[in-house]
């Protein structure tokens, strides 16, 4: 059996020219998410959230993204699990598109804000109706004493909205991540890599720099 830690992959010679890199590195994520939608990789709007909490201890999860704007990365969630406790309380996040079937990946660093109820609204219509019943079903984060107990509040639910829409949560809408750096990575051979980062500047433009591996 091989040994996984001493697996090498060789990640080619695709390069990341400053030319071919644009200006708005919003545009340029767009870009490379449809490069990553068109490549077939699995899930490309996966994201890594990264959060940290009232003593500084960071956690870390894959949510979707929902929305990428001027002002940012969209996603939602439940305002009391614990990423949306932590991004209430501390707003600084961090992302990660971890595209390793291209040998790409995209990094964020920003600052979190909840999106407008209306916002929130709109978006939880949209959703299918199984996961609007599991947004009230689920107290996210919190101890549960067996998948039956949460089957059984499931069944509750949905007796409860039989016949009717079902409402969004009180606790439950969307964040915006608006970035101050946007880092732009793809993989070569010998781990000499490419790495542009983007900065916002404090006029609200952005500066960018190309990083050693």
């Amino acid at each position: 059996m091989s040994d996984p830690l001493s697996q090498h992959t060789d990640y080619g010679q695709l390069p990341l020219n400053d030319a071919d890199v644009l200006d708005d590195p919003l545009e340029q994520f767009r870009l490379w998410l449809a490069n990553a939608t068109d490549s077939h990789v699995s899930e490309p709007n996966a994201m890594v959230l990264s959060t940290v909490d009232a003593e500084g201890s960071p956690s870390s999860r894959t949510v979707l993204l929902r929305a990428i704007d001027t002002a940012g990365f969209e996603f939602f969630t439940n305002y009391s699990s614990i990423k949306g406790r932590e991004l209430l309380a501390n707003p600084a996040a961090a992302l990660v598109f971890p595209w390793y079937a291209i040998h790409r990946q995209v990094l964020v660093q920003g600052t979190a804000r909840p999106v407008a109820a209306a916002l929130s609204d709109q978006y939880f219509a949209t959703r299918p109706r199984g996961s609007q019943i599991a947004a009230h079903a689920s107290e996210q984060s919190q101890p549960i004493a067996s998948r039956a107990l949460l089957e059984q509040r499931v069944t509750e639910i949905e007796e409860e909205f039989e016949g009717s829409d079902v409402p969004r949560p009180d606790d439950w809408g969307g964040f915006v991540i608006e970035p101050h750096t946007i880092e732009f990575w793809q993989g070569r051979s010998s781990r000499l890599h490419d790495r542009v980062r983007f900065v916002r500047a404090a006029s609200g433009g952005w500066e960018r720099m190309r990083l050693q591996p």
